[in-house]
């Protein structure tokens, strides 16, 4: 015999976001405003009433299936569905769709070959490459996407990857660093060290004034050299954060 749901305990609802648990055995779920969800648990969102689409705990909310007080008592300790539902938000997991979760890597793909363009160049020409090349070579060398890692960490790991099947390189920053007394030549040698290029250095009654190129990933050290050699006498000016050849071949 089929079972029989009365409009009592059978909630009809559509376009939504499920956050669902496991408890006592049993699987209990509530159905939130899917834009809402991420901002109740970054505390961005403070209203529950914004977030819940309705004050009920359902055992399948594509079902309609409304759970029982009993095994809420059991589960929870307690039948109060607002305290549940906020209990469910914080430690559930939130149900998204198989072509839902596709759009969503593809999104965060084409999110992370876009990084990539805007980070990087072709040694060779000092140009960037089209996002539609980076993301080419991404399926080329069968770069998986991880959703639960932003684009810049993911564009970070793909680079040396993609090494493997284009020249790609960071794109340099362009700094001048400016200091006097003795401390200068010694900050001089090391500066050197970590940049690419130097492109310009004068002396002037004592004082540097210097610049090059260095990888962006070394400019916080150049900021720190500069701090404690010149015990904050020191200037370091950042003057390009990209040093790519202008030109009709520029690619946005």
């Amino acid at each position: 015999m089929s079972k029989i749901f009365t409009p009592t305990n059978q909630i009809r609802l559509t376009n939504v976001a499920v956050v669902r648990v496991k408890k006592g055995g049993k699987r209990f779920e509530i159905a939130c405003y899917r834009n809402k969800v991420l901002s109740w648990r970054n505390n961005v969102e403070k209203d529950i009433d914004e977030v819940l689409q309705t004050h009920t705990v359902f055992t399948n909310v594509s079902k309609g299936q409304v759970a029982k007080k009993e095994d809420l008592i059991k589960a929870f300790g307690k039948d109060d569905v607002t305290e549940i539902a906020k209990e469910i938000l914080a430690k559930g997991e939130l149900q998204v769709s198989d072509k839902e979760r596709a759009s969503q890597l593809d999104s965060l793909f084409k999110d992370i070959a876009t990084t990539v363009a805007d980070k990087c160049v072709n040694p060779e020409t000092k140009r960037p490459y089209p996002v539609s090349m980076i993301e080419k070579a991404m399926k080329d060398v069968h770069f998986s996407v991880k959703p639960n890692r932003n684009a810049k960490q993911q564009a970070l790991d793909v680079i040396p990857m993609l090494r493997e099947k284009i020249p790609l390189e960071r794109a340099q920053m362009r700094i001048k660093v400016i200091s006097s007394g003795k401390e200068a030549r010694k900050l001089r040698e090391k500066i050197v060290k970590l940049a690419t290029s130097t492109e310009t250095e004068n002396w002037n009654g004592g004082e540097l004034s210097i610049v090059c190129l260095i990888d962006p990933g070394h400019y916080r050290e150049v900021d720190e050299l500069v701090r404690s050699e010149t015990k904050g006498h020191g200037l370091l000016e950042l003057l390009s954060l990209k040093e790519v050849m202008e030109g009709e071949e520029l690619l946005e």
